[in-house]
Formats: C-alpha cells, structure tokens, sequence
C-alpha cells in the first residue's frame, strides 16, 4: 500500500520526545494510527542514534506471550539499556489483558519514553484519566483530510478531486479498490465489523439492531440538530416505546469510539454554551455511502460534516451558532482566535446567496465571518464576508 507522511501528526510526537507524559494516539480503526506508530520509529532511528527501541505489536503472533500484563511488563523492563533514550512503542495494546497496570508501572520506573495505541473502544478519551496514573498527552488521528487525499492520488486539479473525495472519503485503506462498490464493501466492513463490534464488545450491548437503527438514524440527518428524545421518538413509530436514555447512552458509545462527534450549540449574543439540541458529524462521509447507499444524495449535508470534521482535525472547538432564532453552521474557536462560518453546496441562486450571509451579517463582532461553497472561483469578499471555495480551503495550512 502507498504511504504519504503524515507530518502534522508525526509533528506532534516529535516535539513531546522525552516529556514524562504517557503519549497515546486514540481515533476510528483503520484511520492510520499502526502507521503513524511506525513513522515515529523510522524518525528515532534516522535521528536519535543513542536510542532503544522496544516496539511491540499486538497484531503480530509473536507477541502473543505478553498478552497479559505481567508478561508485558516484565518482557519490557527486561529490554531496558542504560544511557541512551528508550523508547517503548506499542500497537493495539488493549490486547494484553489488564494492560493499564503494566503501562503505569513502566511510567513509575521513570525509564521509558511510552508511546501506545488502541482500540477505539477500549482506549478512550473520556477514560484515559481513570486508566492511567500518570499524565496522559493524547494525539487524535483523524481519517485523510482532502489534503493527504490529493497528495496520495497526485490530484493537480482540486475541484475534479473534491467531487471524488466526497464519495471516498479518507479511510485510505478504501483507496486500494479500484470499483466503487468494492470500496464500500470494505469501508462497511470497517464501521460495521470492527467499530460496532468493538463497541458491542466493550458495553455488552444486547439490543444490536437498535444501535443499527441508530447508527442509520445519525448518518440519514447528518447536520440536522437532534435531541434524544427526538430520535427515540422517531425510532418509536410502528415499533415498542424506546427509552430516550438507553438512546443518549448508544449515542454516547458510539462518540466515545469516534464514529461520530456531537457538536453543541453556543449562543452568539448571550456568549453562553447550550445544552439542548446538538448536531452529530459522521468520522468519515464515505461510511454514509457504504452503508446506506447513494440514492438521497445530499451533497450540502455531506459538505458540511466534510467541514465539521476538519475543523476538529485542525484544534479547534467547534459549535453551533445560534443568533436572533438564526443559524450559524459554525462557531470555531482555537485560543484568541474565533471563526464564524457558513456552509453551502451552491450560492447561484440569490435567494440561497442571501440566507446564507443574512446570518453571519447579523453578527456585530469584528471575528472573521466565512461562507465555504463550490465556486470554483479564487476568494472574494461581500461586504466583509470571505467567500471562499471548499476546495481551496480544505487544501490551505
């Protein structure tokens, strides 16, 4: 398979060498984690000659003897050598049995530089304090951005490539198919066979076609502010009564494991979070279309939750605007910095053009205000507002 270096990431581990946190690389399965694990290897040895390395992955069957946490610990304290810099890295450690307690005492030695990744349902964000002791410094790995899409396919022409990525996506293991509908054989494979499994396995989820009517429930209204309550009412019609709790707590599984990222709402003139009504972003466009098929193509929901997902790829907090009963798509915020942003498919029509400013004009702040369409066209201004085609700023740094 064709590699691409994924610098941003590989970036990240690099500046955090020798900190004494535990670093772990969490996201969706197949998103390139075991990958960036080995790039991080090929930069020690090119670059930190007085180094050990003691790399271990679970995937292959020569590890199968330290599939619990004992034997782990020991195998790894054992290949310790004084006087150089060693680095443990291990792929897919939630297959040693009762791995935390091995990874907490290896950080008690104070001896290793720890760098481990995991499945998606078993090394969570939201469990990573209560897993290790020691501090934590997690790198999120995301599915290909458009932009490691068109360096790995050579793409000189951004819109004919736009137009592909959003049906492929960027689960780079799809792009060995060469037919569309072997592609979503696999990427329905993935999210089916090794996400839901996963999280099945995890919670002992019994009522699994409820999670799938879920999981189809959340992809059919990708970008539509939803609530529990809602979503159980519609899956109650012509069925039993279904619990708005056991709902929120599926929901909650399957955002804990990546598959879906929940985006709330922030009031723009109360500057204030809200915690009714959240929008729920799909990892990847391309798991709607395997699963669910092409037939109601909504190219304008899919652009959306193409942008969603980058700006999470990109650091930032990410919410829902809402203004005077309007709608901002986007609320973005990194530090100091806030971006207010509009999402449209096509601005041709007038009517279309000026819904979509008329929320972001009645913004008084001086923050940026962005609408991402497909023009086609370089960048232009309306009075004040950047209209910038997607393409082109999925593609900037």
């Amino acid at each position: 398979m064709k590699l691409i270096l994924r610098e941003n990431y590989l970036n990240r581990l690099i500046n955090v060498i020798g900190t004494p946190d535990i670093k772990i690389i969490t996201g969706i399965r197949r998103s390139g984690k075991s990958k960036l694990l080995e790039s991080f290897k090929n930069y020690i040895q090119q670059a930190i000659h007085d180094s050990n390395i003691i790399h271990i992955n679970f995937n292959l069957p020569e590890y199968e003897k330290l599939m619990n946490y004992h034997d782990l610990y020991e195998y790894v304290k054992n290949k310790y050598k004084p006087n150089v810099h060693n680095f443990v890295l291990i792929d897919e450690v939630q297959m040693s049995e009762g791995f935390e307690k091995a990874i907490n005492g290896l950080h008690a030695l104070e001896k290793f530089d720890l760098y481990i990744t995991g499945s998606n349902a078993f090394l969570l964000s939201s469990d990573l304090a209560t897993l290790f002791t020691g501090r934590t410094f997690e790198i999120k790995i995301f599915p290909f951005s458009f932009t490691e899409y068109c360096e790995y396919f050579q793409y000189t022409d951004q819109y004919i490539a736009f137009d592909k990525y959003i049906f492929e996506g960027g689960m780079s293991g799809s792009y060995l198919y060469k037919n569309i509908e072997d592609k979503y054989d696999y990427l329905n494979n993935v999210f089916l066979t090794l996400v839901v499994k996963d999280i099945k396995q995890k919670y002992k989820i019994r009522n699994a076609e409820l999670m799938d009517r879920i999981i189809n429930y959340l992809m059919n209204n990708i970008s539509n502010l939803s609530s529990y309550r809602k979503i159980s009412s519609e899956l109650s019609k012509n069925n039993s009564l279904i619990n708005h709790k056991t709902v929120g707590m599926y929901i909650t599984y399957l955002c804990n494991a990546f598959s879906f990222y929940e985006i709330k709402r922030y009031d723009i003139q109360g500057k204030k979070y809200l915690s009714s009504n959240s929008k729920y972003y799909l990892v990847d466009t391309s798991f709607r279309y395997a699963k669910l098929g092409t037939k109601d193509l909504d190219f304008g929901r899919c652009i959306e939750n193409i942008v969603a997902i980058e700006l999470l790829r990109r650091g930032y907090e990410v919410y829902v605007g809402t203004l005077y009963k309007k709608e901002i798509d986007f609320v973005a915020i990194k530090r100091n910095e806030k971006l207010y942003i509009q999402v449209s498919d096509n601005i041709s029509d007038e009517s279309t053009f000026k819904r979509e400013v008329d929320s972001l004009l009645r913004i008084k702040d001086a923050y940026p205000k962005i609408l991402l369409t497909r023009t086609k066209y370089i960048e232009y201004q309306y009075e004040g507002i950047r209209i910038i085609d997607i393409a082109d700023w999925l593609l900037r740094k």
